[in-house]
């Protein structure tokens, strides 16, 4: 039932997935009505290849997180949900992993402190110091962990204490030139964001951009991910492309690659702090 409080409303909110069925939308407000919240956005989607049904609620409400909590469970079991309940706009935990290119860095820490991107940025890592000044220009604590086919075990098992330590809640590859172990993979999953060129047709291995230009490539893009075992296959949250034509030569394409990248990047980052993007097998469904 509704109450009034001298505690100002507290802005929440709520994901879920389920098996699709009568009633979900029904009893998700209600509960919320019951605990005194208003609700100011829902989002929902009803997926008939995989029968499974999606919500997004964001709601104002005086009652405690934690007894909130603890209907939204018993609710859950009631139509075997998946969810999460978050504060909405904390700021999430993230760990920006780095080698020598700064685009994707500089763009994230400079929209976290302009343009409030949700994150909070515990720790940039790479395996190459290069990009030391560029993290501590921006405050944030720089850890140097050198990557090699024998230190590899290593390093990632370096990156999980960090993750302990800091208590990370998101991992992102911002040019990370890297390949992250299948077991690492698996032991991070749903928490690891990375970004990666997408050309038409596609190109692999070394300078992918003059590979592009001989090519005569008329899009160049970029996709953000979810990190899987499989590279670069993750389930995708965000794509951009850029349209080139004869005239731009290779620097030219790598600079609007540059650019294309950090817009996906940081579109994907904070959709996915912002409890946005919900798994949906393979894909995602993202609420925007």
């Amino acid at each position: 039932m509704s109450h009034t409080s001298d505690v100002d409303p507290t802005p929440l909110v709520l994901t879920l997935s389920c098996p699709d069925r009568p009633g979900i939308v029904a009893a998700v407000a209600g509960l919320l009505a019951e605990h005194g919240g208003n609700i100011t956005e829902s989002q929902q989607f009803g997926d008939p290849l995989s029968g499974l049904f999606f919500m997004r609620v964001q709601v104002s409400t005086d009652a405690t997180v934690d007894a909130l909590r603890t209907d939204v469970a018993a609710l859950a079991e009631r139509f075997d949900m998946t969810w999460q309940l978050d504060v909405a706009g904390r700021p999430v935990r993230t760990l920006v992993m780095v080698s020598t290119a700064a685009h994707c860095l500089n763009d994230l820490a400079f929209r976290q402190q302009a343009e409030n991107l949700p994150v909070d940025l515990v720790a940039v890592v790479s395996n190459h110091d290069t990009l030391r000044p560029l993290a501590d220009f921006y405050g944030i604590p720089f850890h140097h962990v050198p990557v090699t086919s024998a230190t590899k075990a290593a390093a990632e098992a370096r990156l999980l204490e960090l993750v302990e330590e800091l208590d990370v809640e998101l991992v992102v590859l911002a040019r990370y030139m890297q390949i992250l172990s299948d077991d690492l993979c698996r032991r991070l999953s749903g928490r690891v964001i990375n970004i990666h060129h997408s050309f038409l047709p596609s190109f692999k291995g070394a300078r992918p951009y003059a590979q592009a230009h001989q090519r005569g490539v008329k899009l160049i893009g970029a996709t953000a991910h979810y990190v899987t075992g499989d590279l670069d296959e993750g389930p995708i949250i965000e794509q951009d492309v850029e349209r080139v034509d004869h005239s731009h030569a290779v620097a030219d394409l790598v600079a609007l690659g540059q650019d294309v990248e950090r817009r996906a990047l940081a579109r994907a980052v904070r959709w996915h702090a912002e409890h946005r993007v919900l798994l949906d097998g393979h894909r995602t469904i993202v609420f925007r």
